[in-house]
């Protein structure tokens, strides 16, 4: 799962060099666009869209990283870049120029060239002033653990993989034979699967591993007992 969750502040009337507050300011506008402006704009960033990888990235081009080039002053044209935005939400105006953002997004997006875009289109410029991972393959803030938890406890705070996969359904494997096939890397016959990827449990609950169902036939993507 590359979905990732960030709350991102947005800063309108600055453009800097690095598109976060860490960067030197390039440009200073007023800001005269209000909290409605701002929320109308919001949907013209939803969805499938392309983005412009920023200089201060480790993006490498000619097998160079762009933040080594930006560091020497250069700029060297950048491809876009097909991103998708889940969800864009304003949660809240901090101040008269600052915003705090909810961003669901597809992995590769860039949060500081997203704040810097939507302060174009809303014509007084715009830059990252704060970022918080809020979710992450599917594991949200909420489960976080502080370092000081796991150098105290270890293993004991260690999730099981099968964590990582339970988005998709889970499926039985109905008999022994069949669990033989699988535990034997064999694909197998199941006409009542629908297509799609499923977790496969032995009859005693054992995660097996993550298998893709088409057309009646259940092949594994990657088997995970033993391990």
């Amino acid at each position: 799962n590359g979905e990732k969750e960030y709350i991102a502040g947005l800063r309108l009337g600055l453009v800097t060099n690095t598109q976060d507050t860490s960067g030197e300011t390039l440009e200073t506008h007023p800001v005269t666009v209000d909290r409605a402006a701002l929320e109308a704009v919001l949907p013209r960033f939803t969805g499938p869209i392309a983005q412009i990888p920023p200089m201060y990235s480790a993006i490498k081009i000619n097998g160079q990283k762009l933040y080594d080039l930006a560091r020497k002053g250069k700029e060297v044209e950048r491809k876009p870049r097909n991103i998708t935005i889940f969800e864009l939400e304003l949660l809240e105006q901090v101040s008269e120029t600052d915003y705090l953002l909810r961003c669901r997004c597809s992995k590769g997006t860039y949060l500081r060239t997203l704040c810097h875009d939507i302060g174009q289109a809303l014509g007084c410029g715009g830059t990252m002033f704060s970022l918080r991972r809020t979710m992450a393959a599917g594991y949200t803030l909420a489960e976080a653990v502080s370092l000081e938890d796991v150098q105290a406890q270890g293993e004991a705070l260690l999730r099981p993989v099968e964590s990582m996969f339970t988005a998709y359904p889970l499926y039985t494997l109905p008999s022994p034979g069949k669990e033989a096939r699988v535990r034997n890397g064999n694909p197998i016959t199941v006409p009542e699967l629908a297509d799609g990827t499923y977790r496969v449990h032995g009859k005693n609950g054992e995660f097996l591993c993550l298998s893709r169902a088409e057309s009646g036939t259940l092949t594994s993507i990657k088997n995970f007992f033993g391990a």
